[in-house]
């Protein structure tokens, strides 16, 4: 059953190293079935499968990396707040009328600590996707996440982003309902709290969608994670009208963990189990815990000033040159 629901989600890079699984695990069947001990060849070939993961995973290009991002069964927001939360209460709606199931939020403690943690989250399958609007919030999703910050900041409790969107919804409704100004509103608040914002991107981080919550002192990203201005389809429409084009576009925008890192955009680098984080949610989970345990012990170190001073000299050195 495992297999067959693996295969079901198979990117095809990963395809060769199924293959190889696949057969070792035939190979032990029938050991078993037969009594006969095959334990040195399959010693070997588990060496190989390791050597092969290590090589597919080590150069991946950026669309093979976004593929990874938006796996249907990479851990999503609740699944991590699940995992590495200690209680989890989650709150609702924008005191406006509406609650926007594509960003959850709420109280939780992390390591003992109250804290409030949000996200974009996406859906399971179609239906869950399409309750959801595939991650991508509505106006009223960045009203509930700013609501849930300034309660945060009222009562002197730290706030974790976790940022999964392709980019904010952009429907005719969204555009209605204000999303320009939902966004920029948040953008303005957040640099102005007091408390502690430690932002993650643990899937997919698309324009301003991602950027609504993605305002904090410092930014951390899973290895597999991607982060850029606009999805790369979006991206080679508008510059090629070709959305075939989506790879050299991906290429172009920079934007995996290692290019983020070099332009200083990003802080932190996490690795990801062998594999991605599809293939081990809890060891991810563990990895995401415990960064944002140390992230947030050294930020709490700091006075409300320093680290309103430190996250806006963050954004302030995003796009700088020098000509030489």
């Amino acid at each position: 059953m495992a297999t067959t629901e693996r295969r079901t989600f198979l990117l095809d890079f990963e395809k060769p190293l199924c293959d190889l699984e696949t057969r070792i695990d035939q190979i032990r069947e029938l050991a078993k079935e037969n009594n006969v001990d095959v334990s040195e060849q399959i010693a070997a070939l588990e060496a190989k499968a390791e050597q092969l993961r290590s090589e597919i995973f080590s150069t991946l290009t950026p669309s093979q990396r976004l593929q990874l991002a938006r796996h249907p069964r990479r851990p999503s927001t609740l699944d991590y707040i699940q995992a590495i939360s200690d209680e989890w209460f989650e709150l609702h709606g924008d005191r406006g009328g509406r609650d926007d199931p594509a960003i959850v939020g709420g109280i939780a403690r992390l390591d003992g600590r109250p804290i409030v943690i949000m996200g974009h989250q996406k859906g399971r399958d179609t239906k869950d996707n399409v309750a959801r609007n595939f991650g991508m919030a509505s106006p009223s999703g960045y009203r509930k996440a700013i609501r849930l910050m300034e309660h945060a900041n009222r009562f002197g409790m730290p706030i974790l982003t976790l940022i999964d969107t392709p980019a904010a919804w952009a429907g005719l409704e969204a555009e209605q309902f204000g999303q320009g100004e939902a966004i920029a509103y948040n953008l303005r608040q957040m640099f102005s709290f007091d408390v502690p914002i430690l932002c993650a991107v643990i899937g997919e981080g698309g324009s301003g969608g991602a950027l609504g919550i993605g305002v904090g002192e410092r930014l951390l990203m899973f290895e597999h994670a991607v982060y850029s201005v606009a999805p790369p389809e979006a991206c080679a429409a508008i510059l090629w009208r070709d959305a075939s084009k989506a790879p050299k576009a991906a290429e172009a925008l920079k934007i995996t963990a290692w290019d983020l890192k070099d332009l200083g955009i990003l802080d932190q680098i996490l690795p990801e189990p062998a594999s991605g984080a599809h293939a081990d949610p809890l060891g991810a989970a563990a990895i995401l815990k415990e960064a944002l345990i140390h992230n947030l012990e050294h930020l709490l170190n700091l006075s409300a000033e320093q680290r309103r001073n430190l996250r806006y000299q963050k954004f302030r050195q995003i796009g700088k040159f020098s000509i030489d």
